[in-house]
């Protein structure tokens, strides 16, 4: 577990952390920024802004992000970092190395996502979660690597629980055994945030072999895959629209043997939960039922929440079946 009390911490990667984890929240309990700074009493860019780094954290946001966002603690600790951080750097053993300015998709935010599709499929005793993506590139500029993240909560509802979780069975690069492919090449990958129950990757359009960039008025399919034990996979799966997405489809897999059931909800920027407007489609295949849902033209921001109950499993002492998060 990375905090600032690692003398090799700087004030930069201290903010970073302290924004990843707001951003963790927020999608765990499926807000839109906007959503969230009306909660905190705030304007609605000011939530992006500190997200994005613009804006350096605050006392005042830290301890109205906590409350808001019930984080057991986490949001807090991060935001006293940040300060063992600053107080660090007002006696620097060596100025720190300038950040390096991070390559957009293309120019104008130029990616459009013209299928999205998400196969969840569960053994047992793992998910093991296949994304693919057909990306357009509707800018000038060549797009060189893609922004994914892995968001993990076992115990909805119980932050500190889940957070003392993970502090104690965090997360690991081997365990989810992270694999990407495009134009039938494997892709490179660089961790952007690494936290206990939350990852954000950049998927590279090149490999040792060499390049593969998504050029201007290109499409391509991409896929990517890990696994996530039981252990630390709460019975829920979210799709968040952060890019223009013209077709979204999610499929999630059981064994037929332990009586899954299925349900679902969306949000919006200007909505609150509520149930999914069309049902989801139910199929039996090799053992297996499987549970899908479509829609089109899915709204910017917009989430979709499905949750299961497996109701011939055996009962566990540490789960939270169907709770809500």
């Amino acid at each position: 577990m990375d905090t600032a009390a690692d003398t090799g911490t700087t004030v930069e990667q201290a903010a970073e952390a302290f924004a990843a984890e707001v951003s963790y929240w927020r999608e765990v309990r499926g807000l839109a920024k906007r959503a969230l700074a009306a909660a905190m009493g705030f304007d609605p860019s000011y939530v992006s802004h500190i997200e994005s780094g613009r804006a350096k954290p605050t006392e005042e946001f830290a301890r109205l992000a906590e409350e808001a966002l019930n984080a057991g603690k986490a949001i807090w600790r991060r935001w006293t970092d940040y300060e063992a951080a600053r107080a660090r750097a007002k006696h620097p053993a060596a100025p720190p190395a300038p950040r390096q300015a991070e390559q957009p998709y293309a120019t104008g935010s130029a990616l459009v996502v013209e299928h999205d599709q998400a196969r969840l499929e569960y053994d047992g005793h793992a998910y093991r979660l296949t994304m693919r993506r057909r990306l357009r590139n509707t800018g000038s500029e060549p797009v060189t690597r893609y922004l994914i993240r892995i968001s993990v909560d076992r115990y909805p509802g119980e932050p500190e629980r889940s957070n003392a979780h993970y502090r104690a069975h965090p997360l690991t690069w081997e365990e989810l055994a992270l694999s990407a492919t495009c134009r039938g090449e494997a892709m490179r990958w660089e961790a952007k945030h690494d936290r206990d129950a939350f990852k954000e990757v950049w998927l590279l359009f090149d490999n040792e072999q060499g390049r593969f960039p998504l050029y201007p008025g290109e499409s391509v399919w991409i896929q990517y895959a890990y696994s996530v034990g039981d252990d630390k996979w709460g019975r829920w799966f979210q799709r968040a629209v952060r890019l223009p997405t013209e077709h979204l489809e999610v499929q999630l897999a059981f064994p037929a043997h332990l009586d899954p059931v299925v349900w679902g909800t969306e949000t919006s920027m200007t909505a609150e939960a509520a149930p999914l407007r069309t049902a989801l489609v139910r199929s039996e295949e090799n053992g297996m039922r499987v549970f899908t849902w479509t829609t089109t033209s899915p709204a910017l921001h917009a989430r979709y929440r499905l949750e299961w109950r497996l109701r011939a499993a055996r009962p566990q002492p540490d789960t939270t079946p169907g709770e809500p998060r």
